[in-house]
């Protein structure tokens, strides 16, 4: 049976005499951004006839309700817990955590699945569990990564012993705010390597490097993106690591989108958004992990009070600091701002908002799904990113493909009115929502018969059958 995307096109599946045989063992990263584009990939492949076995943390684990056509295995031992996941320090630990404790009971796992008639096909794991590929190795297990991110953000992380040795991870002097080009990374500039910077610089510089290391000897690297997006950055791709490259993305269109949020979405901000003018409405979120200051907090609120523009602003609990939700909050903001044009919620159904019409612009923290899912939209953002892979999407937003706009001076009220205006108000964020729309069928061809994306994953399909 052959399977149609959102998009309308329809993708043909192999006979599943020659592929229901073939098992393949999924192993998502346990935060919000690597789960989902994981099990969209699982979804993509079990169309292409392939049987999934989901092997996952019971940290953060994944609901097998909402995937019954998947098998779940949860690891013992390892991550039982809530672990702390706010703050770049904290997933630090996370990560070698995860790679030093995860890795006996991850074999122990795969030798029980290895043992039974259906065998495993292929290993497909998060590039996050970089040391996971010496289990592979050990068990003669085929690897493949997928890498959660853009082809620039996992160049960026590339060149790390390069900026290390330059001096980059050393330095907090004025210099780090220059605005100058960093030579080989280009559009990525001086100011934007110090953010990659935590209490543990080097150290955090080490595990970099350990990630990258930890993809070059997989077989093959599954990317979440589609070639006409980042066609400049591929010749540097292709050169320095060899492996076999599928460009199969954007994951979440081949599917009507199926829920596999940790936090629960709050959907009465669909009925306020049905009320509201085409493309009058700003978006605001940060993701799964960011969190402010109060002080920040403050001048978001009142940048988008002396905008005057109409707003939808998720809010997490917890995620400023020192407050439960809305406590520090301006005296009257709610009772004037908020009920006059604004909305705030909990957490939103992100792709069902970007994809109403009264959305006219998005205020992200540029990690790569919501980056994604904004283009594939066609809205236009401004960019307030933290850290890691957030800063090269970001300068891509603002510098290459000239989507959005970004704000230079963190969280500043003056910056922050001027930046909404530009984008919802101005003949600059009209032309960005020109570029952003051109892109936007881009993806819809991509995934069409005879497209980018549709190829390569026909290829990458044939490529995981014959292994």
């Amino acid at each position: 049976m052959d399977i149609t995307t959102t998009t309308g096109a329809t993708i043909p599946t192999p006979s599943l005499a020659t592929s229901s045989r073939r098992r393949l063992v999924l192993l998502p990263y346990p935060l919000q951004g690597h789960i989902n584009p994981m099990l969209q990939l699982a979804s993509i492949l079990h169309s292409k006839g392939f049987s999934i076995t989901i092997l996952h943390t019971r940290f953060n684990a994944p609901d097998p309700t909402n995937h019954p056509h998947f098998n779940f295995m949860p690891i013992p031992g390892v991550a039982e817990e809530n672990l702390p996941v706010s703050g770049t320090d904290n997933l630090i630990r996370l990560m070698r955590y995860l790679n030093d404790e995860g890795l006996g009971p991850i074999r122990g796992c795969l030798e029980k699945l290895l043992s039974e008639d259906a065998g495993v096909a292929s290993l497909i794991t998060d590039a996050q569990w970089f040391a996971v590929q010496t289990i592979a190795d050990g068990l003669e297990l085929p690897r493949i990564v997928n890498w959660t991110t853009s082809v620039s953000a996992f160049l960026s992380f590339s060149a790390v012993p390069i900026l290390r040795q330059m001096g980059y991870f050393r330095r907090l002097s004025d210099d780090m705010k220059s605005e100058a080009l960093v030579t080989g990374l280009e559009p990525l500039k001086v100011r934007d390597v110090s953010r990659f910077l935590t209490s543990d610089p080097e150290g955090a510089g080490e595990l970099m490097e350990l990630l990258v290391q930890g993809m070059k000897p997989a077989q093959a690297i599954i990317w979440n993106t589609f070639k006409e997006l980042e066609e400049l950055q591929l010749p540097n791709l292709t050169r320095g690591f060899p492996n076999r490259h599928f460009m199969i993305g954007p994951f979440h269109k081949y599917f009507p989108a199926l829920s596999s949020s940790l936090l629960t979405q709050d959907k009465t901000c669909m009925s306020w958004l049905d009320k509201q003018e085409p493309n009058s409405v700003l978006y605001v979120s940060f993701g799964s992990l960011a969190g402010v200051e109060e002080s920040e907090f403050l001048e978001i609120a009142w940048g988008l009070a002396n905008s005057k523009q109409s707003f939808l602003w998720v809010v997490r609990p917890r995620s400023v600091k020192g407050s439960e939700w809305l406590e520090a909050l301006p005296n009257g903001f709610l009772e004037r701002i908020v009920k006059e044009r604004g909305y705030i919620v909990k957490w939103a159904p992100q792709l069902e908002v970007l994809a109403h019409r009264s959305i006219g612009g998005f205020w992200t923290h540029n990690g790569w799904n919501s980056t994604l899912e904004s283009i594939c939209e066609g809205v236009p953002m401004i960019c307030s990113p933290s850290f890691a892979d957030q800063l090269p999407i970001a300068r891509n937003v603002s510098d290459v493909w000239k989507i959005g706009v970004e704000l230079k001076n963190g969280f500043e009220r003056a910056e922050i009115e001027s930046a909404i205006k530009t984008l919802m108000v101005d003949k600059k964020g009209l032309e960005m929502r020109d570029r952003i729309m051109n892109l936007k069928e881009k993806v819809n061809l991509c995934l069409k018969k005879g497209g980018s994306s549709y190829s390569s994953l026909e290829d990458l399909a044939s490529y995981i059958l014959s292994s």
